[in-house]
């Protein structure tokens, strides 16, 4: 299913398809702020296992992002952080970033990873926003299979490759090519892990 959404206002009934689809275990493509992500339900277990299969990854070893739809989900999905880091997170979002942070017991077993980490990000992107508000928790995301960025900026396109692996393709306009910007903030302080749409100033410290 291909649904077409305004970047500006998107349409409520749009919106609710997408929830539905999530909360029944489905996986969509949909817009952020950088390039188009594949997403699902972080509590469906079934649809996290799919995602895994499109990519052929593992899911403890998967490089999977929470997409939040601000920092109140913080508290629940990562363990307490300092007052410095929590003020350079405000920061830098919404936007095109990617924070690895340590993972709480609330996040589910198949995603707790040996590393015991999660990829934070909040897209300053309203389509996806909004499809995470209206689910009330976090979407599970990653990146499109394989390596033809191209293919993965028109959503028609991406319909036509995909509509037999995913629920819902949320057409949001074209997408970039440039993936987030991957912090890693795990440590004493924030270390660049990859340089992307986001601007990064190196001498960043949270202390």
């Amino acid at each position: 299913m291909l649904l077409h959404l305004h970047p500006e206002n998107p349409q409520p009934r749009n919106i609710l398809t997408i929830k539905n689809v999530l909360s029944k275990g489905g996986i969509i493509i949909y817009p952020t702020d950088t390039i188009y992500g594949l997403g699902c339900d972080i509590f469906q277990h079934k649809a996290i296992e799919r995602i895994c299969r499109i990519k052929n990854i593992d899911p403890q070893k998967a490089q999977l992002s929470f997409v939040c739809y601000d920092l109140s989900d913080l508290s629940r999905y990562t363990k307490s952080i300092s007052t410095p880091m929590y003020r350079m997170l405000k920061h830098y979002l919404p936007g095109p970033y990617t924070f690895i942070l340590p993972a709480s017991k609330e996040v589910p077993k198949i995603l707790q990873s040996k590393k015991n980490t999660i990829g934070l990000r909040i897209p300053d992107n309203l389509i996806a926003r909004t499809i995470v508000k209206e689910l009330g928790h976090p979407i599970l995301s990653t990146t499109l299979p394989g390596t033809m960025v191209e293919e993965y900026t028109d959503p028609e396109l991406m319909h036509d490759n995909f509509e037999k692996l995913v629920d819902v393709v949320a057409d949001g306009g074209i997408g970039g090519m440039v993936p987030s910007t991957v912090i890693d903030c795990t440590g004493d302080e924030p270390v660049l892990i990859r340089q992307g749409a986001g601007e990064w100033e190196t001498n960043v410290t949270i202390s």
